[in-house]
C-alpha cells in the first residue's frame, strides 16, 4: 500500500502559484520481433499483469489513480455556468418556440438582397442558401415540390453512377414528395410555418428521424432499438416546415475519420470523387457539399462534423457540449458527443444551431456581421 496524497481542495489553490510539471513516460521503443515478443508476453496470463503492474508504477499511475484524494466529488458531465448577457445581443430563450426563435435570428442577419444571388454574373455553381430558397418559393420562381423532384432525380442518379454515390441509407422518394406537397400547399395558401418551410435537410443515421431505423451505420442496430418518434432536433424542424430528406450515410458506430463504411458504401467527396469526405459525419458533408441540402444534422464527439466538414468545403460546427439538446439521439447519454449542424454558409450553420438549443444562448446583432457565442 503507497502513501496516499490529499489534494488541497479546489477553492483553496493560488492558481497563479501553479506550475505545471511535465512527467516522462517510461515505455519500451520496439519494432519487429521483439515487438512481437514483447506482445506475446503482454498477452501471458502469467507474465502480462506484471509487465502491465510495473509499467503503471514507472509512470505514477497507480499512485495517481488509487493513491491519490480529491476532496471533490467527481463530475461526469463537463457543465458552464451561464454567460451574462452583453451588449447588442438578441436573447434567445430555450422555452420559446422554434419558430419564435427563427424569427428573432432573421433580425440578426444582414438584410436580404436576391439581386446580389440571382444574377446573370452568379458563378456557374453556387451554393443556396436557406433564405435563397425562402425567397424563391415567396416569389413563385420555383416550389418545393418542383425542388423535390429535382433532388430525387440527383439521388438517384448519384447511386447508379459508377462510382456510386451512396450519400443516404434510408430514402424514400413518396415521403419527400408528399412532405413537400404539403409545403407547396401552405405558399399557395400564403401561410408557410416559417423560414424553414420547404427547406430539404438531411439527419444523420445516429440522430432519430421517425420512421427510419437509427442503425449508426450498421446493419444491426436497429434491431437492439427502435425507433417510435423524432429526436428533439429533428421534432424542430418539423415544427418549422422543414423537409427531411432520410439518413444520411456515416462511419459505421463514428469510429473513424475517413468516412468509409462497408455496409451501406461510403460516402465521396463531391469535389473528388475519388477522395474520402472525411467522417463521421460522411453523408451529412456529403449532400451539403453536392448543394443537394443547404444544411444537414450530424453529431460530433472527436471531429466527427469539423472534420468532413473542412475536407468537403462546408461549414461545420461542434456546438459547446450541453448546449443542444441530446434526446432522441444514440449517443444521449455521453459525456463528449453533441449534435451539430453542417451547412454550406456560416448563416445557415447559424439559423440551424438556433433550433439545437438547450440552454439560453445569445446572438450578438451587429450591422454587418453576425456571430454566436
Amino acid at each position: 500500500m503507497g502513501k496516499m496524497k490529499l489534494m488541497p481542495p479546489v477553492e483553496e489553490v493560488d492558481l497563479s502559484s501553479v506550475k505545471y510539471q511535465p512527467q516522462n513516460i517510461t515505455s519500451p521503443h520496439l519494432t519487429g520481433f521483439s515487438l512481437k515478443l514483447f506482445v506475446w508476453l503482454m498477452e501471458s496470463p502469467v507474465l502480462g499483469p506484471l509487465i502491465i503492474s510495473t509499467l503503471k508504477n514507472q509512470n505514477k499511475m497507480t499512485q495517481l489513480l488509487r493513491h491519490t484524494v480529491i476532496p471533490e466529488r467527481p463530475m461526469y458531465r463537463p457543465e458552464f455556468p451561464p454567460q451574462e448577457p452583453e451588449n447588442e445581443v438578441a436573447i434567445v430563450d430555450e422555452e420559446r418556440d422554434p419558430i419564435d426563435r427563427l424569427h428573432t435570428a432573421i433580425h440578426c442577419l444582414p438584410n436580404y438582397d436576391p439581386s446580389i444571388r440571382h444574377n446573370k454574373e452568379s458563378p456557374p455553381f453556387l451554393y443556396w442558401k436557406i433564405r435563397d430558397y425562402a425567397h424563391a418559393y415567396r416569389s413563385n420562381v420555383t416550389t418545393p415540390s418542383v425542388v423535390a423532384e429535382q433532388l430525387i432525380s440527383a439521388i438517384k442518379e448519384w447511386n447508379t453512377a459508377k462510382p456510386s454515390m451512396p450519400m443516404l441509407i434510408h430514402f424514400n422518394p413518396e415521403d419527400v414528395r408528399k412532405q413537400a406537397e404539403v409545403s407547396t400547399s401552405r405558399f399557395v395558401e400564403g401561410k408557410p410555418i416559417s423560414i424553414l418551410d420547404g427547406i430539404f435537410i438531411a439527419i444523420k443515421d445516429d440522430v432519430d428521424c421517425y420512421p427510419f431505423p437509427s442503425r449508426s451505420g450498421t446493419s444491426w442496430f436497429d434491431q437492439v432499438r427502435a425507433v417510435d418518434k423524432d429526436a428533439v432536433c429533428v421534432a424542430r424542424l418539423r415544427r418549422c416546415g422543414a423537409i427531411l430528406i432520410g439518413k444520411a450515410n456515416m462511419h459505421e458506430l463514428g469510429l473513424g475519420v475517413t468516412g468509409n463504411n462497408p455496409n451501406h458504401g461510403t460516402a465521396r467527396n463531391p469535389h473528388a470523387l475519388d477522395r474520402y469526405t472525411g467522417g463521421s459525419s460522411s453523408g451529412p458533408a456529403s449532400i451539403v457539399a453536392s448543394g443537394l441540402c443547404p444544411a444537414a444534422i450530424g453529431t460530433d464527439g472527436g471531429g466527427s462534423v469539423r472534420i468532413p466538414s473542412s475536407l468537403c468545403g462546408i461549414v461545420g460546427l461542434k456546438t459547446t457540449y450541453g448546449r443542444t439538446d441530446m434526446t432522441g439521439v444514440l449517443c444521449d447519454g455521453g459525456t463528449v458527443e453533441v449534435v451539430s449542424p453542417l451547412a454550406a454558409s456560416v448563416e445557415d450553420a447559424m439559423l440551424m444551431y438556433l433550433l439545437f438549443l438547450l440552454y439560453p444562448n445569445f446572438c450578438t446583432c451587429h450591422k454587418y456581421f453576425f456571430f454566436y457565442l
